[in-house]
């Protein structure tokens, strides 16, 4: 039976890590994994995330595997997604897929999305799994962790050690020259210098450029808040100059991403028909919608005339939305969960932007057919399609996107369906109700 006084110091040792989970995490950096799995399995989900997110992403992976399943899923899933998707590189294929498979698709998804970056950038080509050094790192502590892992090529063949905070953000950086010849007992911190850095989505010809304007061994990746993400070596970027990277465009009309610009005409047929089909058949779907409402425009003939401007203005929008969140998913700038942020300040921009071409067109239309009620009609039916619009364009590669489909084959049929039907409705819906003033 434990004692009084190892009941004590249990108890302090626990309020300690509920505490203060950035003290706690520094502290359990220097025990070995089997001791700190001991520990996280021993507290629950929402006292252990704190301090495994805080410790260093090749520990916690270690951690992880030594976890029960249901435990390792459980935090996961609870754990901030870029805190997870640094520490999978460092744990092995198997463990890293029976990990995957056991959590909610939904998540694996953006997961594995956030893990991949678009071809031709730096994160495509940097190597995830770098060793990082926080604040209060002693030489002689740094120098153990490196010995610890002499056994990864990748570490044996640095020629300098990063330091970050405890947000991970990228402090800077201490040579292995430097390292070896100072005190023991001296501070990382009172050692370091700067170094260049890329972001993840700049491009291949921005990363040979930093390495050919200097003598850089590798380079740091960070994300858009400076957070290391992980580095490009030398000899990477060398092998990956000498192959053929180019690739096509994200094809957003239906063609084929596998399609060049001179494949057989059967080939390009085949990508090309299918999505032609679908897109005459949201077509019809669209023209019913005037069909509803083809006593109103036997009535007035006008309407036929300004109805493709309430359209166009309608998929303009929703293009400019579309492309927007296209170019942010693809280049992590945002991930799935944060959509309700982004369809608030898209229908924010829309809303803007119909009030000022409502106005103008309204003062069109009016000096056109001396007609307040068509003014008033097309004004106010411009302003809520161009706001479907804005919302539709945020919505539609996101869902398409949760749902595991490939956003950039299909969200531009899509969101033509929706803005032309949003664009003709509501012309012709508010024109029908008010008649009496057309």
């Amino acid at each position: 039976m434990r004692s009084d006084a190892q009941l004590g110091i249990a108890r302090l040792a626990r309020t300690f890590l509920r505490t203060f989970p950035e003290e706690a995490a520094r502290y359990l950096d220097d025990l070995p994994a089997t001791d700190i799995a001991r520990v996280m399995g021993a507290e629950s989900v929402r006292h252990a995330v704190p301090v495994m997110e805080r410790l260093e992403p090749h520990l916690a992976a270690d951690v992880l595997a030594l976890l029960p399943d249901g435990a390792r899923t459980s935090l996961v899933a609870a754990m901030e997604p870029m805190r997870t998707v640094a520490m999978l590189p460092w744990m092995e294929t198997s463990a890293r897929e029976t990990l995957m498979r056991t959590l909610e698709p939904a998540l694996g998804r953006e997961l594995r999305m956030m893990a991949e970056y678009p071809a031709e950038t730096a994160g495509r080509l940097m190597d995830p799994r770098v060793l990082a050094f926080k604040p209060g790192t002693t030489v002689q502590q740094a120098l153990a962790r490196l010995r610890a892992k002499h056994d990864h090529a990748r570490v044996s063949r640095i020629s300098e050690v990063l330091l970050v905070d405890e947000e991970r953000h990228l402090t800077g950086s201490v040579s292995i020259q430097r390292l070896a010849l100072a005190e023991p007992t001296a501070f990382l911190d009172t050692l370091v210098e700067t170094t260049g850095t890329v972001q993840a989505i700049d491009p291949q010809e921005d990363v040979v450029e930093r390495f050919s304007s200097g003598r850089l061994s590798h380079l740091p990746v960070l994300d858009f808040e400076g957070r290391l993400l992980g580095i490009i070596r030398q000899d990477t970027l060398a092998q990956t100059a000498t192959e053929d990277v180019a690739g096509d465009m994200l094809s957003m009309v239906g063609a084929s991403r596998q399609e060049r610009a001179l494949s057989p005409v059967g080939f390009a047929v085949r990508k090309r028909l299918p999505w032609l089909e679908i897109n005459l058949a949201t077509a019809f779907l669209a023209a019913s919608v005037v069909g509803i409402f083809e006593g109103t425009i036997a009535r007035f003939t006008q309407l036929a005339v300004l109805l493709p401007i309430v359209a166009g203005q309608a998929g303009n929008t929703g293009a400019q939305a579309l492309a927007v969140t296209m170019r942010g998913l693809a280049m992590r700038e945002i991930r799935i969960g944060q959509w309700p942020g982004v369809v608030r300040k898209e229908a924010g921009v829309a809303l803007v932007n119909s009030l000022a071409v409502a106005l103008t067109t309204a003062v069109g239309v009016w000096l056109w057919s001396r007609s307040t009620g068509l003014a008033l009609v097309i004004g106010s039916s411009m302003v809520l399609s161009m706001v479907a619009a804005g919302i539709a364009g945020v919505l539609v590669p996101t869902a398409l996107t949760m749902i595991g489909q490939d956003p950039a084959q299909s969200s531009s049929i899509i969101l033509t369906t929706v803005t032309d039907i949003v664009g003709f409705a509501s012309f012709l819906g508010i024109a029908t109700l008010l008649a009496n003033m057309l």
